[in-house]
């Protein structure tokens, strides 16, 4: 593998909606007819968020600015009919998808279906202020809370047939992100059998549920973990790829300009440890829709602190309002922002000591389960956690001290990068 040493690159990606804009219109077009054909009770966690907009004023305010601010040529669709028009009409469109898993279409996934009802409006001065409302945000969690219960029943498994995510083409989509496939198994439907844990004789192949397919495991031996004794090698902590590498972080930044750089103390929270990363190094690389979810230690160590830092779920900087991505083009703003989780791992070599891992969570995908505790000893490898309904982005941070050589596996960090395989070598530490 080739080694290169990377400074403050930074590029924009996102993959959780369709690029083709007109299929999103579309979409949300098939959505509006379904609310206003059949309109229904709102679901109680709706109905709450509702009275909380109506009743407090500033967020009033800020709910219809929103839709107000939107440019006259987003608010049409292709079929001459406005699509997402106020609050009462996102509310309900918000409504429909309570019950519905997202369901595979080789044209265009739209994979957050909520972030495509929100789309325009948080490009917005008004969405901007709005979905950084800590109330707003707490309302917005409980509805995510209870969508997950549906993701997580049975029922959501509608969607894993021959039809859908376990038919032919999906398949063939999955297998396009694993960076081993033609290598190991050219049979698109085979390379998912002998990847990941399932049964194809089981109805749904053994999924539980739409959540359970999405935090599906590999079979051991899958994804081998490089120079396990080594500890001077760093392995990848998700199957992702490479969004930046910026080196000489600050405590404090600007993050909400079109640069989005780093700032420290924002992103972790203001946590006590903050100044032992202070000038350090952050490498991020986001998930795609069909990656794989969980997270697992890049080092061998011990747990020293993990937990999940509350955020926002729908907030994108304004330096790329109208992102046709959702928030997915912030992806450095949200690492300040978005619900996070934070493991602090002391590692056994002591030309690493302290690092962070730092997944976020964004829009719909902000389920962040930790399942590792404080005071555990941990092997590369080991598995921390994973976001539930999909995936997102995440960081690693060293210390100022940590000189790092980085292994991208060819690739230069940006819009034509693809997933490198967790638990291989992304970097090698000097000596210090």
């Amino acid at each position: 593998m080739k080694h290169t040493e990377i400074e403050n690159v930074q590029f924009r990606v996102g993959k959780w909606l369709p690029s083709d804009q007109l299929i999103l219109e579309k979409w949300l077009e098939k959505l509006v007819k379904e609310v206003n054909d059949n309109e229904k009770p709102l679901h109680p966690v709706i109905q709450a968020f509702k009275e909380l907009i109506e009743h407090d004023a500033e967020i009033f305010m800020l709910f219809n600015q929103m839709f107000d601010q939107v440019p006259a040529k987003y608010k049409i669709s292709p079929t001459g009919k406005p699509q997402v028009r106020d609050y009462h009409h996102m509310l309900n469109m918000i409504n429909a998808v309570m019950t519905k898993a997202p369901e595979y279409d080789s044209s265009g996934l739209v994979g957050l279906p909520i972030n495509a009802i929100l789309d325009w409006s948080m490009g917005t001065n008004g969405g901007f202020a709005a979905y950084l409302n800590k109330n707003v945000n707490i309302h917005l969690k409980r509805i995510l809370n209870e969508w997950s219960i549906y993701l997580k029943s049975y029922d959501s498994c509608s969607v894993l047939t021959d039809k859908g995510w376990l038919g032919e083409e999906a398949l063939k989509a999955l297998a396009a992100m694993d960076p081993y496939f033609q290598e190991n198994s050219p049979d698109p439907k085979q390379n998912f059998i002998d990847n990941f844990k399932c049964n194809p004789d089981q109805p749904y192949w053994g999924f539980t549920s739409w959540d359970d397919f999405f935090t599906r495991e590999f079979n051991s031996g899958k994804r081998p973990i490089a120079s396990p004794e080594d500890d001077s090698v760093i392995v990848n902590a998700c199957e992702a790829a490479p969004y930046r590498v910026a080196t000489n972080i600050s405590r404090h930044a600007k993050f909400w300009i079109k640069a989005q750089p780093y700032s420290l103390e924002h992103m972790l929270a203001n946590d006590e440890l903050v100044e032992k990363f202070v000038g350090g190094t952050v490498y991020q690389a986001f998930l795609c829709a069909k990656s794989y979810h969980r997270w697992h230690a890049p080092v061998n160590g011990t747990i020293v602190k993990a937990y999940v830092k509350e955020g926002s779920y729908y907030s994108e900087t304004l330096a790329k309002a109208f992102d046709p991505c959702g928030n997915k083009e912030s992806q450095g703003y949200i690492t300040e922002v978005a619900t996070r989780a934070l493991i602090f791992i002391e590692s056994d070599n002591p030309d690493i000591g302290l690092m962070c891992v730092m997944p976020v969570g964004m829009g719909e995908v902000s389920s962040c389960e930790i399942t590792v505790y404080e005071g555990q000893k941990v092997k590369k490898g080991d598995q921390l956690g994973s976001f539930h309904y999909g995936g997102s982005t995440h960081c690693l941070i060293f210390g100022s001290h940590v000189k790092l050589v980085f292994d991208l596996h060819g690739q230069t960090p940006g819009l034509a990068s693809t997933n490198i395989p967790i638990n291989v070598r992304i970097a090698t530490v000097k000596k210090n």
